[in-house]
């Protein structure tokens, strides 16, 4: 039970951009006894139960169910890919706007080459 929620809490404080000093700090332990939590090493979630449901918006079911934490990690990874393709997107359109003006930059100089001569 504790790696399971130890894996919960890691990717439900990853959801939510935190950092372990972070989360501590809400829960007011320190930086070390959380990570223990973490890492499924300490049973003091126990404790703090109620605290962690409202910190990361979850029910207690949530918290102790197998998986939560790598459902939510992958959420969280599927969004920043979604991001990710989302600027690759304009970062081709800009291109594109770049390349049509090299074009015209070429014809513009090319005419103006023959002029000269």
């Amino acid at each position: 039970m504790n790696k399971i929620v130890g894996n919960n809490l890691k990717g439900l404080r990853k959801s939510k951009n935190m950092s372990q000093e972070e989360a501590a700090d809400h829960l007011q332990i320190s930086q070390s006894a959380y990570a223990r939590m973490e890492r499924g090493e300490s049973t003091s979630w126990a404790i703090h139960f109620n605290k962690i449901c409202q910190m990361f918006e979850i029910t207690p079911e949530e918290l102790v169910k197998k998986g939560l934490g790598d459902s939510v990690y992958e959420s969280l990874m599927n969004k920043d890919r979604q991001t990710e393709i989302a600027m690759l997107s304009v970062y081709r359109k800009i291109i594109k706007q770049y390349e049509l003006q090299i074009e015209d930059l070429k014809t513009i100089i090319k005419h103006l080459n023959k002029g000269k001569n």
